[in-house]
């Protein structure tokens, strides 16, 4: 059972804030071996939320929320992560929908945008986006930018 919280930066405790942390940097710089900058200055900008997804103490999931103008011209998703132990079991798609359930509640009726690593493309379709680019080299991954139209 899978408990959810959404928050804006200030409101992480630091415990959180370690644990969001850890496990970006365990899924997108250790596992994929891809040295890039994860404090990318988003994180704290006004209006960005973070969904983090708990199972007991444990952080096992976790998205960042980022209103119009951020990321992209549309209210985006990012930074989107499962512990590798919890994989398999469906909680990325969970994730995904608290993720899009959020987004509604904060920005009613808008679109999202993302850039999805190209071999999740098929995972990203199962909620409804669209590829809306061919496929770029992001610190050396490909990806695809999509859009889940309002």
């Amino acid at each position: 059972m899978i408990t959810w919280q959404l928050k804006p930066f200030a409101e992480l405790t630091t415990i959180q804030l370690y644990q969001l942390l850890k496990l970006r940097v365990d899924v997108f710089v250790v596992e994929q071996q891809c040295p890039y900058p994860e404090l990318d200055d988003k994180d704290h900008q006004k209006d960005v939320y973070h969904l983090l997804g708990y199972e007991s103490d444990k952080l096992v999931a976790c998205t960042r929320l980022l209103p119009k103008g951020v990321s992209y011209p549309s209210v985006s998703v990012g930074r989107v992560a499962t512990a590798a132990d919890h994989r398999g079991g469906g909680i990325g798609h969970q994730l995904l929908e608290e993720s899009l359930r959020a987004c509604q509640s904060l920005w009613p009726n808008e679109s999202i945008e993302i850039g999805a690593q190209e071999y999740l493309a098929a995972f990203y379709e199962r909620h409804g986006f669209v590829r809306t680019s061919d496929m770029y080299l992001e610190d050396g991954i490909p990806h695809i930018d999509m859009i889940l139209e309002k």
